[in-house]
């Protein structure tokens, strides 16, 4: 906590998908260094949950539910954040899903709602509170992404597509914001959040990968930290893989 490469006193952080699994997970370590919260999902009770506890932690916490999928909510997200605290100085694009279907049954609103919140909403995000950065002289977005954009998977096709996506946004916004602004990526491998209530037995204990399991949520801690923080002052247009070795 005392590492001065890991302080985020006086930043704000806004974190979709802020409320449960990795989000949480990013929100609480960047509380416990000092920074005030923005949690953002569509369940605004179960970002309230959270900002209470960024609040007993000693922060100043913002709870607002938003479709991360739709731009209405988006900017209406933004205008939220900015009139509460005045600045943004960490994004974190952490709102997901990624139901699997074989390709062919895959029906235009199941793509349209993958595309539009694994891709639509963090290029919307990134590129209104990029700008907004790059005019305050500083910031840092990350996004989450998956090993599934590097290796695709069957039957996750369009959500394969569409962090496959979201990687290329982070190289391009990198360049594009640069240099005050530093955009990287992270993709990750299999975890444990409510999304493994749906798995077996075997997968929630074993995976194939190096390691032979998935990934607890608070595993995705660290390589978050680094990339948000003055310690990776010199990283932009990263996209490193945190998959228990795929």
């Amino acid at each position: 906590m005392n590492d001065p490469l890991l302080n985020f006193e006086g930043k704000v952080a806004l974190i979709t998908g802020g409320s449960r699994g990795l989000g949480y997970q990013m929100a609480k370590a960047l509380a416990a260094r000092g920074a005030d919260i923005i949690i953002a999902s569509r369940k605004v009770d179960a970002c309230e949950a959270v900002a209470e506890e960024v609040r007993a932690m000693g922060q100043r916490a913002l709870a607002v539910g938003a479709h991360c999928g739709k731009w209405d909510e988006i900017d209406k997200l933004i205008e939220a954040a900015y009139a509460e605290f005045g600045h943004v100085d960490i994004l974190i694009n952490n709102a997901g899903m990624g139901p699997r279907m074989p390709s062919h049954e895959v029906p235009e609103s199941l793509y349209d709602s993958v595309l539009n919140l694994n891709l639509k909403g963090p290029y919307r995000l990134a590129s209104i509170i990029g700008q907004k950065m790059k005019a305050q002289g500083s910031g840092s977005i990350l996004s989450i992404s998956s090993i599934a954009s590097l290796q695709p998977l069957a039957q996750v096709v369009p959500y394969s597509a569409a962090k496959a996506g979201l990687n290329a946004m982070t190289i391009g916004m990198a360049k594009e914001y640069a240099p005050h602004v530093r955009v990287n990526c992270i993709c990750a491998g299999p975890f444990l959040t409510d999304i493994a209530d749906a798995w077996t037995d075997e997968a929630r204990q074993t995976a194939d990968n190096a390691l032979r399991r998935p990934g607890r949520p608070e595993e995705i801690v660290s390589a978050a930290l680094y990339l948000l923080s003055d310690a990776a002052s010199f990283s932009t247009g990263s996209v490193i893989s945190v998959d228990g070795g795929t």
